[in-house]
């Protein structure tokens, strides 16, 4: 159960970034880490894969140091989805973090 829960943070702070720049795995991987989260490619990239099947990420594949990297960013759908979860993410903190 805790991992369903944080795997839900773990798409929010995805599409985040994915609005602020280009990302990538390793260095959401790092970013994640910063956070909190242990994170590893074989559940990073499936997720990755899901929130562009999904139409919320677009995904760019180019060549970096002869490797290739896929980069993504956030689309409308994703922004329209984030931006809801802004709302509920705020509503929950208000609940949660600061009850009346």
């Amino acid at each position: 159960m805790i991992r369903d829960l944080e795997l839900a943070f773990i798409k929010i702070h995805i599409l985040f970034h994915a609005e602020k720049e280009e990302i990538f795995g390793v260095g959401l991987i790092a970013e994640l880490s910063g956070h909190g989260y242990d994170i590893g490619p074989g559940t990073l990239y499936p997720t990755l894969a899901k929130l562009e099947s999904g139409g919320y990420l677009t995904c760019q594949a180019r060549t970096v140091d002869r490797k290739q990297r896929k980069y993504y960013r956030i689309t409308p759908a994703g922004k329209v989805l984030l931006n809801g979860m802004r709302k509920k993410i705020e509503e929950l903190y208000q609940e949660v973090i600061q009850p009346k």
